[in-house]
């Protein structure tokens, strides 16, 4: 794959598509602390991973509309915002997860009369996760559908996964998005519903994370799929389908 830029990329809020009124992504970072363990016989730091953080930093323009993003972000809630950065929206593409706590929504009046809001958040109790998208930025749903599989690389693992979800708009009683998991695409292998990848049924504008067990068997493809009584369904689903042990 070759280089690319930050053109097309969405910035998902808790269910609220915020990426029309974002200027910049300041920043989409995370990892484990460090801390320094250099013994007193040794001539060079020796340091240990600690416990995870992240957080993904905005520039908003000023929109005080009904679904703009100063009357969406000025609350401030003090309950968790699921954070979803989306690099060009595509099926299959890199997406950047965060459960955090919104910590601002600064406002600056330039010189030059612009009027923007700086609103940064930290990461609560997972760290961030860099995710691959099983849909290409938001997609919409008028019925229960089987999504396109995507190919997360060579065999299966055995580290489970962690997942997100924003759900944008449902009409209808509610919809319930679910993953499924095949070896080779469906093609010979059937697919079949990944234990504990269920999402809770969404009856409106929503957003959560959910995890399989840390041990669990995860196939090569992955999609997302789609029931219950609705109408009109607009979502996004991320996934990260675990390489190594992880703990959280």
């Amino acid at each position: 794959m070759s280089k690319q830029s930050g053109l097309g990329d969405h910035l998902y809020i808790s269910g609220f598509d915020a990426s029309g009124d974002i200027g910049a992504v300041n920043r989409v970072g995370g990892g484990p602390a460090l801390l320094d363990v250099t013994a007193i016989n040794k001539y060079a730091m020796e340091r240990i991973g600690a416990v995870r953080d992240g957080g993904i930093d905005y520039t908003a323009f000023f929109n005080p509309g009904v679904d703009g993003a100063h009357t969406r972000l000025a609350a401030l809630p003090t309950t968790d915002v699921v954070m979803t950065y989306v690099r060009g929206a595509t099926l299959g593409g890199p997406v950047a997860c965060c459960i955090a706590k919104q910590l601002n929504h600064d406002g600056t009046r330039g010189d030059d009369g612009a009027f923007t809001f700086a609103g940064g958040t930290q990461g609560n109790g997972y760290g961030l996760e860099w995710c691959t998208g099983l849909t290409a930025g938001k997609r919409t749903d008028l019925t229960a559908t089987n999504g396109t599989g995507v190919d997360l690389g060579v065999g299966s693992t055995t580290f489970g996964l962690q997942a997100y979800l924003h759900v944008f708009a449902v009409t209808g009683t509610s919809v319930t998005v679910k993953l499924q998991q095949s070896s080779d695409n469906g093609a010979g292998d059937a697919w079949t519903d990944v234990v504990g990848g269920a999402f809770t049924a969404a009856t409106g504008v929503s957003a959560q994370r959910i995890a399989t067990a840390p041990g669990q068997t995860v196939e090569r493809y992955l999609r997302a799929v789609t029931t219950g009584t609705f109408t009109n369904a607009v979502f996004a689903v991320a996934v990260n389908r675990n390489e190594v042990e992880t703990k959280f």
